[in-house]
């Protein structure tokens, strides 16, 4: 196997050996040493100087053709010493061929000398290969670790620092990117990596949307970030009341310094007032009345909102699209969240991502795509690093059980799955109604199964409240206006969110996917889990956890792990130590603490 890195350069090849014997089947270890995009192949060759040890260790016992067997081994392993260089150890290879050719030695004693350890380790490295054919180069895609994993914490900068008079007096007064980076500090103590910011751009006023997705809006209502574009600019400017591009700047160094990556909105979408609308007309659809057509998702109407037609300039879109990503990328931006990127094609996604990927291979795609799975499997193979998931909506043991079994499986490989606990769209019905255990039981979940996970600020101050009943939109969606929050309040979810994260960054198991395994448990209403993965020391770091799913009531069980002996496992939430063998008893009360998050210690035998 043979690893070409992103300039083409070919790295040492690693011999590839059958995996089991009788199989057939050959395979390799390789370890890509950076990002980007890298290409592989396979080499196969005939080799001389092994099929005349095979036949010479058949027939030297024999006595056949003695001499003659020894000297095509001799001339053989001569070839061979020319492809070693002598700093390598050239000289034990031709001294194997000068053995081979001695008349004083027996001829099983001249053979040996070409089969010694030193001699067949440096043909194993520098081999005699002829009838050389490959396989055709094929793309491997290296990211760097955030790719796969990382905890997300999104929050609106308009909201950190704004005044909101509740009787609706005094004019709302927006918080900017120096108040919001004064939230930043707490979000990197609950131990967060990445910071996520809904749409920084200046928002437009025809048709602006009003509390609660109303279709009036008051003078003081401040819209949906996600209506791009007005006279002060696209998306390439940031709203006035945020600021400033300096602001953005000092926002984004103030998150660096404390370890937080900031991850940029990128919605390719426009209100009826930006520039691109008056610029660029034919970027959109025009309806039989000559109007622009705007954004629907039957029932629901984004009026507000112009979606981009890209049949009639392509390129120029692509162009514009990359030039944008370049903008934000140059103020320190390195993670995009897409907004429906499956409402887009294909190939514009495939042709801005590799541009971008060309030169910075550290940049990263999340698909903010909540559609069907060959479409989020297909965003995920042309490029996008992580992916939006269902997981929002699978609550059952049942449930859960089967998608994680599909999401770690084949899919694992190009479709990181990035699980978001709550976004400012979903309000599950599970958060709804099930108090403060159902957000610790959501809070679990996410941040032991998958790699990376996420939470809506809210979430920690247990945020539950509908629009109204079925509804998963928020009561006084934040989408809509101001919502300051009171982040002085004792009882909240942070001091959980903090423990999983600190774990989380402590524990290789968590920190990956493909090694997830379920276990029996005699109760529909409890689910366990375990994750192995071994250390950069060697060393094997196993988690076990186990979750009450229902947040109401207590539930009890017998848990059954198939384990080679006697465990000691320490439960990283509450301190407790217990031992554990192949049955063991739990009890988990919601109230109290919904799960166990274990690790295990092997009992000496």
């Amino acid at each position: 196997m043979v690893l070409r890195d992103p300039r083409g350069r070919s790295g040492p090849w690693t011999p590839m050996r059958e995996l089991s014997e009788g199989s057939d089947r050959w395979g390799a270890y390789v370890t890509p040493t950076a990002p980007g995009r890298w290409s592989y192949l396979v080499e196969a060759w005939s080799d001389p100087v092994a099929t005349w040890r095979k036949h010479a260790a058949v027939k030297l016992p024999a006595g056949i053709d003695t001499a003659l067997v020894l000297e095509e081994g001799a001339q053989l392993l001569e070839r061979a010493a020319a492809g070693v260089p002598k700093k390598d150890g050239r000289a034990q290879v031709l001294a194997a061929v000068d053995a081979l050719r001695d008349p004083g030695l027996p001829p099983l004693s001249r053979y040996a000398a070409a089969l010694v350890p030193e001699v067949t380790a440096l043909l194993a490295r520098f081999p005699l290969r002829e009838l050389v054919s490959s396989t055709r180069p094929q793309p491997l895609q290296v990211d760097r670790k955030r790719a796969l994993f990382g905890a997300w914490y999104e929050f609106f900068p308009r909201s950190e620092g704004a005044v909101v008079d509740p009787n609706g007096v005094e004019a709302p007064v927006s918080g900017t990117f120096r108040t919001a980076a004064e939230r930043l500090p707490a979000v990197a103590a609950m131990g967060f990596d990445v910071v996520y910011l809904p749409p920084i751009h200046p928002i437009g006023r025809a048709h602006r949307k009003g509390p609660d997705n109303s279709l009036t809006a008051g003078p003081r209502d401040v819209g949906s970030p996600w209506a791009i574009g007005s006279p002060e600019g696209g998306h390439d400017a940031v709203h006035p009341d945020l600021g400033t591009l300096e602001d953005f700047d000092h926002f984004v160094a103030e998150a660096g310094a404390l370890g937080l990556e900031v991850a940029l909105d990128f919605a390719l979408q426009c209100s009826p007032d930006h520039p691109w609308v008056h610029k660029h007309p034919e970027w959109f659809s025009h309806r039989a009345d000559g109007t622009v057509a705007y954004a629907e998702n039957p029932p629901k109407k984004y009026q507000d909102i112009y979606p981009v037609n890209f049949d009639q300039d392509f390129d120029g879109i692509v162009r514009e699209t990359v030039r944008i990503l370049r903008f934000w990328m140059g103020h320190g931006v390195r993670i995009f969240r897409v907004d429906n990127p499956h409402t887009k094609p294909v190939n514009f996604w495939e042709k801005v991502l590799a541009d971008i990927a060309r030169t910075d291979p550290d940049v990263l795609f999340l698909a903010e795509a909540f559609t069907r799975p060959a479409m989020m499997h297909t965003l995920g193979k042309i490029g996008f690093h992580q992916s939006y998931t269902y997981f929002t909506w699978r609550n059952t043991k049942a449930e859960l059980t089967e998608y994680l079994t599909e999401l770690a499986g084949d899919a694992a490989a190009y479709m990181r799955p990035n699980f978001f606990a709550n976004t400012p769209d979903i309000l599950p019905e599970y958060l709804q109604t099930g108090g403060p255990a159902a957000f610790a039981v959501r809070a679990v979940l996410a941040a032991a199964l998958s790699p990376t996970f996420g939470v809506y600020a809210g979430f920690e101050l247990f945020e539950n409240e509908p629009a109204k009943p079925g509804s998963e939109e928020y009561l006084h969606s934040e989408k809509y206006e101001l919502r300051p929050r009171d982040w002085s309040r004792q009882d909240t979810l942070a001091p959980l969110l903090t423990a999983l994260n600190r774990l989380r960054r402590r524990h290789p198991a968590l920190q990956q996917l493909r090694d997830l395994r379920f276990h029996s448990v005699d109760n529909e209403r409890i689910l366990a889990f375990s994750k192995t993965a071994v250390t950069e020391d060697g060393l094997e770091d196993q988690v076990i956890c186990v979750v009450n799913l229902d947040p109401h009531h207590v539930q009890e069980a017998t848990v059954t792990l198939d384990v080679p002996g006697p465990l000691t496992v320490h439960d990283e939430l509450t301190g407790a130590t217990y031992a554990w063998g192949r049955h063991n008893y739990v009890r988990l009360d919601p109230s109290s603490g919904p799960a166990h998050l274990l690790t295990v210690r092997r009992n000496p035998q």
